[in-house]
C-alpha cells in the first residue's frame, strides 16, 4: 500500500493558457518531507489517475510547500485534464513523498536544455546551483511561442537563451554540444524528439556526463523484447511474459490484481518488489538504489530467464534483505 501525504491545494494559477501552477501544503501547516532538485511527486487526480510531476522550486530539508506545474494535454491519458478541470483551491489530494530519478550531480559546468514543460525540474536545478554558487550554468529553454512559455520573464532576465520555434524555427543545438567536456554535465528534459536529438548529438560525450528525462514516458514494448517468466511469489504461479506483452498485462491476465495507472513508467503506481532475478529497468520512477529491490511491470523487462515478484507490502528483497521503501 502507498503511504501518501494528504495535501491541500493552497494556490492554483495559470502561468500560460495551458500551464497551471499548483501550490500544495499540509492542512495543519506541518513541514513536508525534504527533497533535492530534480525530484518529483506522484499525484492522484480527482479522476483517479496517478501522475508524476516535477517539483519546480529548489530543494529543501523541510519545505512548507510543494510547487508543481501541469501542462494541459487534451490528447493525453487524462491526468493533466483532471488536474486542470477538477482541482480547485482548498481541495485535498493524495501526494507521494518526493522521489528523485533525475538527480543533480556535481560538476564545474552545466548545460541545461529544456523543452516546454521540461523546464520544471530544470528551474529547480538552476535555482539550487545559483544559490550554491561556484559553477558555470547555461540554460537553453526551447518553446513554441512566448505566450506558451512558463517563467518567461524569469529566464529572459537571467541570461538564459530562450528560443521560440514559431518565431525563429528550430534551434541548432550542435554548436552547444559539439565539444565534449568531462568537467560539464548536460541535463535535458522535454518531449521525446528533443531528448533523442540531444542523445544523438552527445554520442561522442562520456555517457556519465549526459542526463535526460522524457515526460512522454516509456514505450513499454520498444527495444529488446525477449520473453521471460514472472514468478508471483505469494502463490508460486509461473506467468509467461511473451515478447509482445508487458509483465503487467501478463500478470493481470493470470488473475493477479494490481494497482496501475499511467502505463508508461512515470507514476510508480504498479511497482512490485523484486525478490530474485535481474531486471531490465526502463521506468522513470525508481532511483538507482531502489532498482535492487523494486520492479515496474508496466514497462520493465528481465535480463535473466525469470523474475520473482511480490506485492509492494511484502517484506524483503534480493538476497532476503530489506528493499527500499515505497514512496
Amino acid at each position: 500500500m502507498r503511504d501518501d501525504l494528504r495535501l491541500r491545494v493552497a494556490r492554483a494559477d495559470d502561468l500560460t493558457p495551458s500551464v497551471r501552477r499548483f501550490v500544495l501544503e499540509d492542512p495543519a501547516g506541518a513541514a513536508l518531507p525534504g527533497y533535492r532538485a530534480g525530484a518529483h511527486v506522484a499525484v492522484t487526480t480527482p479522476a483517479g489517475h496517478r501522475r508524476s510531476y516535477s517539483l519546480v522550486e529548489p530543494g529543501a530539508r523541510a519545505p512548507l510547500r510543494y510547487v508543481l506545474c501541469v501542462r494541459r494535454d487534451a490528447d493525453g491519458r487524462g491526468g493533466s485534464v483532471s488536474m486542470h478541470d477538477d482541482v480547485a483551491v482548498g481541495d485535498e489530494l493524495d501526494v507521494s513523498a518526493p522521489a528523485n530519478a533525475f538527480p543533480l550531480l556535481r560538476a564545474r559546468r552545466y548545460l541545461f536544455i529544456a523543452g516546454g514543460i521540461g523546464i520544471t525540474p530544470v528551474r529547480a536545478m538552476v535555482g539550487e546551483l545559483r544559490a550554491r554558487g561556484g559553477a558555470e550554468v547555461r540554460v537553453l529553454y526551447l518553446t513554441r511561442s512566448p505566450e506558451e512559455t512558463a517563467f518567461l520573464d524569469e529566464f529572459s532576465a537571467d541570461g538564459s537563451l530562450v528560443h521560440h520555434s514559431a518565431l525563429h524555427g528550430r534551434l541548432d543545438l550542435w554548436p552547444h554540444l559539439a565539444e565534449p567536456d568531462d568537467d560539464a554535465r548536460v541535463y535535458c528534459c522535454g518531449p521525446t524528439e528533443l531528448v533523442r536529438e540531444v542523445q544523438a548529438l552527445t554520442a561522442h560525450w562520456r555517457p556519465s556526463r549526459v542526463h535526460v528525462e522524457d515526460f512522454a514516458g516509456v514505450d513499454a514494448l520498444g527495444g529488446r523484447r525477449a520473453p521471460f517468466t514472472a514468478v508471483w511469489e505469494p502463490t508460486g504461479a509461473r506467468v509467461e511474459v511473451d515478447a509482445g506483452t508487458t509483465a503487467l498485462a501478463a500478470l493481470e491476465r493470470a488473475g493477479v490484481v494490481l494497482e496501475a495507472s499511467c502505463g508508461s513508467g512515470t507514476c510508480g503506481t504498479c511497482r512490485l518488489r523484486l525478490l530474485a532475478g535481474e531486471a531490465e529497468h526502463r521506468d522513470m520512477v525508481l532511483t538507482a538504489d531502489e532498482r535492487a529491490g523494486w520492479f515496474m511491470p508496466c514497462v520493465s523487462r528481465a535480463l535473466s530467464p525469470e523474475l520473482v515478484l511480490a506485492p509492494p507490502d511484502r517484506p524483503g528483497g534480493p538476497g532476503g534483505g530489506p528493499a527500499a521503501g515505497v514512496h
